[in-house]
């Protein structure tokens, strides 16, 4: 969608309406803006994660979001599950180095294999609260994947 790309996200943004950033003068509500929800809920932070080098080790999450979660008591893990999808959740270890910096480790790897991540494949993480997490998924072709939609004509190519 027109407008909804390229680091809007990086985490400044706490308690800012994301929508103030729309060309629309209107005051949205929760109950009317898609943009700040999810389906299981409202959405409190979200980051892009672009993935270098094997996706399967460790992946260091930005500084802001850690020190968003700070704020509130610092998660030993989070649940992540892919967007628009509210069956499958990976339970992901969540460590902290003497820095404070966050990083996603202990399960990190059964999602990325699940999900086939790659090198250059773009993430974006929408924190839900409750140490919720939602992932969309965007591959090296900056088209989003998604898993459990019904894949009978894409098979076929």
């Amino acid at each position: 969608m027109a407008g909804r790309g390229g680091g809007q996200a990086r985490g400044r943004g706490r308690g800012r309406d994301r929508a103030t950033r729309s060309s629309s003068p209107a005051t949205p509500s929760l109950s009317s803006s898609s943009d700040m929800q999810d389906e299981e809920g409202v959405v409190l932070f979200e980051f892009i994660v672009v993935l270098k080098g094997d996706p399967r080790g460790i992946q260091r999450l930005p500084n802001s979001f850690a020190d968003y979660i700070a704020g509130e008591e610092r998660p030993h893990s989070l649940h992540l599950r892919e967007d628009g999808c509210g069956c499958c959740r990976w339970t992901v270890d969540v460590t902290y180095d003497a820095r404070g910096k966050m990083y996603l480790h202990i399960g990190w790897e059964k999602f990325t294999r699940y999900h086939r991540l790659e090198a250059g494949f773009v993430l974006l993480f929408s924190y839900l609260g409750d140490r919720d997490m939602s992932v969309k998924v965007f591959d090296e072709t900056r088209c989003r994947r998604n898993y459990h939609s019904d894949s009978t004509e894409e098979d076929d190519d």
